[in-house]
């Protein structure tokens, strides 16, 4: 049985644990993460977690999750931090005067802020890279250093590490996706108005999305209650659908592409199957309004690129660009000459396909592989810009369709490929269908995991 936050909690209930010493063991286990913080709050969480200790004590939780610790990636509002989004450039910003909205809503639940985690510069990569802040760690089982996956670096870090069983983390490309994946956690991307952006710094606020990165979908249920209000999400003891009729599509075209590692590919097809026995019905038939995403960014260029340099320009024409990232200064630079026409043509391949994508999966759940790839190797891609500017577009190419197309997804772990390394698989669903996907994503996990819960 994987440790997650409701393990946590019962520990709070039955007195076997408690949150000042949750706390106390977040705050060791951190240190022995470098580069997976940029900022501590331990005044903050220490107050937090003897609130949350004495409501235990007295029988009065404020939520399933109180004193439960948890991390925010640095794009979020900390009252009292200064929000730096990864670049050294804004270490001189003044601190927020403000939680987020999420962070007010978590806080209300009583759970604990323990720090902000480390991110690619301006959440502006696949591969989780910082030379600001530094990498954070992710060794495989030969004890090479792999990349961590981005943007949200730090915060799947900082799960997969046990430093904190949450991690709320951002989306744009496939931040979530990507970093759960590498990590073997779960990633959930919501819908792009499902929750509140107040107090959280953009990239391309038309693929922007906010979720968080946990060890089992029960925590990502209990936290989309919690950002919600109990009565606009899942109840806490919902059951997930029943897997028997379930419907789940595999794009067998999408599979066979030899870009695709055997084992992420194998390990999808395993699981599969196991929900087919199951009694779920998979039908495997070319998802187009994915092929002609993927083909739209191939071909005509991504949103994302054209938005982010908009926001960004006044920095990039500034004498503050030198201490840019040289890669992300890169990236950002080459959609300075992307014509407005392709912007457009982009705005209405999107808005016409995420409309064609409902019709087609007509109430199933598309099945993908999150990233074609396991973490790749962590050195190479310091030494060689091309080799990481190819690696990032590589990662990052099965997310980026479902971020066109506004698609609420769910990450989990498959199964191991290279040097010991986690694959994983994505299951998706049209835009704003986030509380039928979780139910699905809840029912399909341990036949994902090929584990008994």
């Amino acid at each position: 049985m994987f440790t997650d936050a409701h393990a946590m909690a019962r520990k709070f209930a039955d007195g076997t644990s408690d949150p000042l010493r949750a706390l106390e063991d977040a705050l060791q286990a951190s240190q022995g993460v470098p580069a997976a913080f940029i900022r501590m709050s331990e005044e903050r969480a220490r107050r937090e977690a003897a609130a949350a200790q004495k409501r235990w004590q007295a029988g009065q939780p404020l939520s399933l999750f109180d004193g439960v610790p948890l991390a925010w990636k640095d794009l979020y509002d900390l009252a009292g931090c200064v929000t730096t989004a990864g670049a050294k450039v804004r270490l001189s910003n003044p601190p927020a005067m403000c939680d987020c909205a999420l962070a007010t809503a978590l806080s209300r639940g009583g759970l604990v802020s323990i720090g902000k985690t480390n991110l690619s510069e301006l959440a502006y990569s696949g591969l989780g890279l910082n030379p600001h802040f530094g990498t954070p760690g992710n060794l495989d089982s030969n004890g090479q250093m792999r990349a961590p996956g981005g943007s949200s670096s730090g915060s799947a870090i900082a799960v997969a590490q046990g430093v904190v069983p949450i991690a709320m983390s951002t989306d744009t490309a496939g931040s979530i996706r990507v970093p759960a994946a590498f990590n073997g956690l779960v990633g959930y991307r919501s819908s792009g108005k499902r929750y509140s952006f107040v107090g959280v710094t953009p990239l391309a606020r038309s693929l922007d999305a906010l979720g968080p990165i946990t060890n089992s979908v029960r925590d990502v249920i209990a936290v989309d209650n919690l950002l919600l209000g109990d009565p606009c999400g899942l109840p806490l003891d919902a059951p997930g659908l029943p897997v028997a009729g379930l419907r789940l599509c595999v794009d067998s075209e999408l599979l066979d592409d030899p870009r695709i590692q055997p084992e992420v590919k194998a390990n999808l097809l395993a699981a599969v199957a196991r929900l087919a026995s199951a009694g779920a019905v998979v039908e495997y038939k070319q998802v187009m309004a994915f092929t002609q995403a993927l083909d739209a960014i191939e071909h005509i260029g991504w949103l994302g690129s054209a938005e982010a340099f908009a926001l960004h320009q006044g920095l990039l024409d500034s004498p503050d660009a030198e201490q840019l990232d040289p890669r992300v200064r890169q990236r950002l630079e080459a959609a300075r000459a992307f014509p407005a026409s392709q912007q457009v043509r982009l705005y209405q391949a999107a808005d016409a396909l995420k409309q064609q994508i409902a019709r087609e999966l007509d109430g199933a759940f598309l099945i993908t592989p999150t990233v074609a790839h396991v973490a790749p190797l962590l050195a190479p891609l310091e030494q060689d810009a091309k080799l990481f500017a190819l690696t990032n577009l590589a990662t990052l190419r099965l997310t980026m369709p479902g971020s066109m197309l506004d698609m609420p997804s769910v990450a989990m772990p498959s199964g191991t490929g290279e040097a010991g390394m986690p694959t994983s698989l994505l299951v998706s669903s049209f835009s704003g269908d986030d509380v039928r996907l979780l139910r699905a994503a809840l029912a399909i996990e341990p036949h994902v995991r090929g584990v008994e819960r």
